[in-house]
């Protein structure tokens, strides 16, 4: 068999793309290509990221950019309403066969409107890892057993709005948004295109069987700064693309980086990790402590914070009790409101040396000056 010129090939890949979808940026191109690859080498792998094409806007390429992916990855399978339970089955084998998951219109799987659909969270989350099979009950009636499912798939979505932060952080997230007037892209014709995929995704595979040996568990060079969660989504595409050779690796490593700091810029943290880091940069700068009514009226006073409207209630005393309690101080205990003695009175409040181990642990670094390290991890580099 002769060998396939990886890079070359990758790079057909991308001006495929290039020629039906406008990404936000060259890192983006670099990932969904890598992507595409990576799902025809799935086994060399103990994880898979998820592609998520995402946008504030319908009309913005998620769909067309799905389209474009499906041409170019083995078995695809569209599951725009498929069921969990269908899902379980479907990786276990259709055919013979793993599917690559092609999920559109995810917003109305997870949207603000859809439920909570944990069946198809914990399917999507527990694939994201290999050898993490859901067990569920079969048979009818009394003569039940209890059966695995395998769930480790290569699955890419496309939705409006964000996605739940479990999956959000196992995926390379793609901000869509509307082609500009002076952008231009080929209007793509099923009948005429899909045989030119598909001619790509056969290439693909025979390359993916020749260097199937090269990645299998490489444990490719990351980024400075890219650790955890991050390191898990982008080790798989980094091991192809330095299979690949050419300028894939230093163009998968300068992607990663913008990748995974445009997501970083883009996440929030947990609402109480948000309460947290609003009460240290906003509410209690400079502040040893403070009643709980004057905390609300400033939190609930923040432009672009969520507290004035929860679900359409402003932040009150016994949600803001509730989220801190989550938290330990650094003795330990459960964050608390404590006894403030005011002029005259003695009114409930919060203490900032109760919220300073929190703050270090949870918090990102504050706008300017960071914090002092946490006891006896001064000297750990």
């Amino acid at each position: 068999m002769t060998a396939i010129d990886g890079a070359a090939l990758l790079n057909e890949v991308e001006a495929f793309h290039r020629r039906f979808n406008v990404f936000p940026h060259e890192a983006a191109y670099v990932a969904v290509v890598l992507w595409d690859a990576h799902a025809h080498l799935l086994d060399c792998f103990e994880s898979t990221p998820r592609l998520a094409f995402l946008s504030p806007e319908p009309g913005s390429g998620k769909s067309r950019a799905l389209e474009i992916v499906e041409t170019l990855v083995p078995n695809p399978m569209a599951a725009v309403d498929a069921s969990a339970a269908a899902l379980f089955r479907a990786v276990a084998g259709v055919d013979g066969k793993r599917p690559t998951i092609l999920f559109d219109e995810i917003d109305t799987i997870f949207g603000p409107k859809a439920g909570e659909n944990e069946q198809l969270r914990g399917f999507i989350n527990a694939g994201h890892r290999r050898n993490r099979p859901m067990f569920r009950c079969v048979g009818d009636g009394a003569n039940q057993t209890v059966q695995a499912f395998h769930s480790y798939a290569a699955v890419a979505v496309a939705g409006l709005g964000y996605l739940p932060d479990t999956i959000r952080d196992r995926s390379v997230n793609i901000r869509m948004r509307r082609r500009a007037r002076n952008e231009k892209i080929e209007p793509y014709r099923t009948r005429i295109h899909e045989k030119e995929g598909f001619a790509l995704r056969d290439r693909l595979a025979t390359w993916a069987e020749q260097v199937s040996e090269r990645v299998m568990n490489v444990w490719p060079a990351m980024p400075e700064g890219v650790t955890d969660r991050p390191a898990d989504v982008w080790e798989p595409l980094l091991a192809i693309a330095d299979a690949a050779g050419g300028d894939w690796p230093d163009r998968a490593r300068e992607a990663c980086v913008v990748l995974v700091t445009a997501s970083k810029a883009n996440d929030k943290g947990s609402l109480g990790v948000r309460l947290l880091t609003d009460l240290r940069d906003h509410v209690m700068v400079g502040i040893d402590r403070l009643p709980t009514v004057a905390i609300l009226d400033r939190l609930n006073a923040l432009d672009d914070a969520p507290w004035a409207d929860l679900h359409g209630k402003p932040l009150d005393n016994r949600r803001l009790s509730k989220m801190l309690a989550e938290y330990m101080t650094a003795d330990t205990e459960p964050i608390t409101s404590r006894n403030i003695k005011t002029a005259g009175s003695v009114l409930k409040g919060y203490y900032a040396a109760d919220l300073h181990d929190a703050w270090a642990r949870y918090c990102p670094p504050p706008p300017e000056s960071p914090l002092p390290p946490l006891p006896g991890t001064e000297n750990v580099a």
